[in-house]
């Protein structure tokens, strides 16, 4: 099995398999990293990578820039540092987390608990890549050890999935890793004055394998 370390304040009880108890033991801090079955590396993106995550935003940022959120798209050193040090803080508190996904020792991506309630038992997956992360399956991988981590792990009982209504290759992952399509939300996400539909999907723990 691939190694990860996520980096929580709480574990399930129970662990119901061998790869549950095994991520357990990355939750401890032991493994700093998991080798994806695509071959890309997906490790915690703190902020002392502020550099490189800055430098990996100006290869993304128009590219990204209609599906994400505007504080997302920071386009300086402080504003990268200022996004990482936010998700820290959160997860600080056993909520968001982002991972960074590498190819080639290469920033190309990430994936993050945008909303994440153990209390709720509810939580949302989002992601984003530059062009040349795209294509190579590294963002599917990474979101279904979110979805072990939230589901075998944590004992979550509900992934959710947020993303305009026009952005296929999003709609497409969500149904690529099992997801539902619940409904559109009309007009609710803002891009330059526009606003566009937003489309719901999830998942629930004992649909996911």
């Amino acid at each position: 099995m691939p190694r990860l370390s996520y980096r929580s304040s709480g574990v399930h009880a129970d662990a119901r398999n061998d790869d549950t108890a095994e991520v357990y033991r990355y939750l401890q801090g032991r493994e700093p990293a998991m080798i994806l079955p695509t071959g890309g590396v997906l490790e915690p993106l703190e902020p002392w990578r502020a550099d490189e995550f800055a430098a990996h935003l100006d290869r993304a940022r128009e590219h990204i820039r209609p599906w994400v959120g505007p504080s997302f798209v920071s386009t300086d050193l402080g504003g990268a540092r200022a996004t990482l040090a936010r998700y820290a803080e959160s997860t600080a508190r056993d909520g968001a987390r982002i991972w960074g996904i590498w190819s080639e020792g290469t920033l190309i991506g990430g994936v993050m608990f945008v909303e994440f309630s153990a209390g709720t038992g509810v939580c949302e997956i989002g992601c984003w890549s530059e062009p040349a992360g795209e294509g190579h399956g590294h963002v599917g991988a990474a979101v279904r050890e979110l979805l072990r981590y939230a589901f075998d792990v944590r004992g979550l009982h509900r992934a959710e999935w947020r993303c305009r209504s026009d952005n296929v290759r999003s709609i497409a992952l969500a149904e690529r890793v099992g997801m539902t399509f619940e409904g559109r939300l009309r007009e609710a996400w803002q891009v330059a004055g526009v606003f566009h539909d937003k489309a719901v999907y999830s998942i629930l723990d004992r649909e996911f394998s």
